[in-house]
């Protein structure tokens, strides 16, 4: 039969100290940083040409959805401001105006964009899905279009005509004032019998 090798006692502590030692190393080792998660910086936010005090006040408001429709939607803005659209301003500097298909006043900003272009909508990035953009404005008409294809196409491009100046405190919320009708009683002048005395 076979020679059998016999390993000394020492030798098989050494030899298992060794793997030991080995296996450890790789399980030791210091921890290596992770690499730093690359997160754009979000871009410095523009500036409106539009400043929103410029855009405070009592409208007239009509929407078209055909571009040969703007003129007829303009002069039935202007005829809407029996019953203004009121842009109040908002407490933080923006204007208060209603989202889509929202029943809240929203404070809501003017906001510039690379291309020149000027936005309303909430805080964030310019032409977000929820911003309008400010298509045309000259101080007496202003021409604002939803951002979202879907919004837009539900809504159209909106006509906001600017309103004479009203009464002292007519402002957001006010109703306008019923026309007087015919007064009853007897007219100046008319001759009163002695029997209704």
């Amino acid at each position: 039969m076979g020679t059998r090798t016999r390993v000394s006692p020492f030798i098989a502590a050494v030899l298992a100290l060794s793997a030991t030692a080995l296996a450890g190393c790789g399980t030791f080792s210091s921890p290596q940083p992770e690499p730093a998660l690359s997160q754009p910086l979000p871009a410095p936010e523009i500036p409106a040409t539009i400043r929103s005090s410029e855009i405070v006040g009592r409208w007239g408001y009509a929407a078209y959805h055909k571009p040969e429709d703007r003129p007829r939607t303009e002069t039935n803005a202007r005829g809407q401001c029996r019953q203004p659209f009121v842009i109040g301003q908002g407490p933080s500097g923006g204007v208060m105006m209603y989202l889509a298909d929202q029943t809240e006043l929203t404070e809501l900003r003017l906001k510039g964009s690379q291309g020149g272009r000027n936005y309303i909508g909430p805080a964030g990035e310019a032409g977000g899905p929820q911003d309008r953009e400010i298509v045309s404005f000259d101080g007496r008409v202003m021409v604002l279009r939803f951002v979202d294809p879907e919004i837009a196409s539900r809504y159209g491009t909106g006509v906001f005509v600017r309103c004479a100046p009203g009464p002292a405190g007519a402002g957001a919320g006010t109703a306008p004032r019923p026309k007087a009708g015919p007064k009853a009683g007897p007219k100046t002048g008319a001759k009163t019998s002695s029997a209704a005395k």
